[in-house]
């Protein structure tokens, strides 16, 4: 089968050849950078803080934590983010969000691949979600998009209308931490219909960009009431405090 869709392959390739999904410049294969873009992306590893995944900038040993988690620890049981946010980041963020290019889920999730293994055993994927007039305006939910590529590349239950919000709100950019706390409070509710999957159980709340974490925190305080063991937050992009104030109010996570 594989012979006979080669030939196939190579004119699809001719006519519509894959493109970095960065800059557009031609690649050699499907969802992969040019030399340039991916020199931009800043992939988070290690060292970081053991509590909330924030780079370090020394090396410690694991159970470091940083200033903030030492003051206040968070609800959340981690971020696992796949780059910092910037430029290329954030073009790709906007691309899936506001361009129609939903196959851009498929090459997050698979830049998040290697966190799968610190998704507890049984955990369920839930995306942050949106208001019902954004979604049909939208027509998708970039977060849904990405937690169904997660969820079929790591095999966890999957569980997209767990979280339903229930008023609209408008973007946080521009705003300070206890303002967009305010915004996005009581803003969260549980689907009843889906309540029964949370009890006891580690979930993975996945979104594309973790900003000031004012939304996400909002759907961790729910779905810890709701029961969860844990929550831990999937992402593509993270916003590192020393860049919180250069992010564009029309990329604020709505």
């Amino acid at each position: 089968m594989q012979a006979l869709t080669y030939p196939l392959k190579i004119l699809a390739d001719f006519a519509l050849p894959p493109r970095c999904p960065g800059c557009g410049q031609i690649t050699p294969a499907q969802d992969q950078f040019c030399p340039g873009c991916w020199q931009q992306l800043h992939l988070l590893s290690q060292p970081c803080c053991a509590t909330c995944d924030l780079p370090l900038p020394f090396a410690a040993d694991h159970a470091a934590q940083c200033a903030a988690c030492l003051v206040q620890p968070p609800r959340h049981a981690g971020i696992k983010a796949a780059v910092a946010y910037g430029d290329i980041s954030r073009e790709i963020a906007l691309k899936l969000k506001h361009g129609g290019k939903i196959g851009l889920a498929r090459l997050i999730a698979a830049t998040l691949r290697r966190h799968i293994g610190s998704i507890p055993q049984g955990a369920l994927i839930v995306p942050v979600p949106l208001h019902w007039t954004r979604l049909w305006y939208r027509r998708y939910n970039q977060s849904a998009l990405i937690a169904a590529e997660l969820a079929r590349l790591s095999g966890c239950d999957h569980c997209p209308d767990m979280l339903l919000r229930t008023r609209r709100t408008r973007p946080l950019g521009g705003l300070t931490a206890r303002e967009r706390a305010a915004m996005v409070s009581g803003v969260f509710a549980i689907n009843e219909r889906q309540r029964g999957r949370i009890a006891n159980r580690a979930l993975i709340l996945v979104d594309d960009v973790y900003t000031s974490g004012a939304t996400a925190d909002a759907c961790v305080k729910t779905l810890r009431k709701a029961g969860a063991a844990s929550v831990t937050i999937f992402c593509w992009a993270r916003v590192l405090p020393d860049a919180l104030e250069q992010v564009s109010p029309d990329h604020a996570l709505s």
